[in-house]
């Protein structure tokens, strides 16, 4: 064979096995439409006296009408908390790791020195009680996330309102996909810190053929990169993240219909 066609044999087959990698679930999940033009309130509404990821932070974003994304891990006693960090000391001020202490010794601790204590999933959802969408991320690693998944899910199906779930981790979106299907599953990433410029942007979503994801939540800043605009070409919906201003989203809306938001309040010009 012509070295010519071996070369266009190989880079077909590596722009098909690209493909393969990278796409996204092939049914149009209708749960979809929650996301629709949202604004989404990052770790709930936090701001003085409302840190993130409290109740007081979930509240105040239900009481404006806000969906929430917000962050699950496990404790040491395997119970569900609500909790971004890998450390406690950014927002309890005390060195350690969340995952390593049980739940009565979390409770003992107060959110970046307010009243505010580490929510559980209950009563994360006691709390919203189905009044807007809940974004779900899950905290696990590689290691824990079926676990997470199962434990998670013992509280989630019993839930009347709406929620959809999301990780970096794509266990997550894996168990999902044969676990429970019926749940809106979606991928987060960011890129890969270093890597070529193809790579680095890229990052997570080359995990696709596991997750299959119905939605990517994907690094605002990156919205223009090509893998991430043929992602949603090729069906998933995009949500992008963090953003920190009106004239942020202003600029997102070209590559986003969804706008997981902190620092200021969409609702005003």
């Amino acid at each position: 064979m012509p070295p010519l066609a071996v070369a266009a044999l190989c880079a077909a087959g590596a722009g098909a096995l690209f493909l393969f990698l990278i796409f996204p679930a092939a049914r149009r999940h209708p749960d979809r439409a929650l996301l629709e033009g949202r604004f989404i309130a990052h770790r709930g509404l936090h701001g003085p006296g409302r840190p993130e990821n409290s109740l007081a932070a979930f509240r105040a974003a239900a009481e404006a009408g806000f969906a929430i994304e917000t962050d699950l891990r496990l404790t040491a006693d395997g119970r569900v908390v609500v909790f971004h960090d890998e450390t406690l000391d950014r927002m309890c001020g005390v060195s350690g790791r969340p995952g390593r202490l049980t739940l009565d010794r979390l409770r003992e601790l107060r959110l970046a020195g307010t009243g505010q204590r580490v929510p559980t999933l209950e009563e994360l959802l006691a709390e919203v009680d189905g009044r807007v969408p809940l974004l779900i991320e899950y905290k696990c690693g590689a290691s824990a996330g079926f676990r997470l998944c199962r434990t998670a899910e013992t509280l989630l199906r019993g839930y009347g309102g709406p929620y959809l779930v999301q990780s970096f981790y794509p266990t997550v979106g894996l168990w999902y996909r044969f676990r429970r299907r019926a749940v809106c599953r979606g991928v987060l990433s960011s890129g890969f810190p270093g890597g070529s410029v193809l790579l680095k942007p890229l990052g997570w979503l080359i995990f696709n053929a596991l997750a299959r994801p119905d939605f990517v939540s994907y690094e605002a800043v990156s919205g223009a990169h090509p893998c991430r605009r043929l992602v949603t070409r090729l069906g998933a919906f995009p949500v992008g993240w963090t953003f920190r201003s009106a004239d942020e989203v202003a600029r997102g809306r070209r590559w986003f219909r969804t706008f997981i938001f902190e620092g200021f309040d969409p609702r005003r010009p």
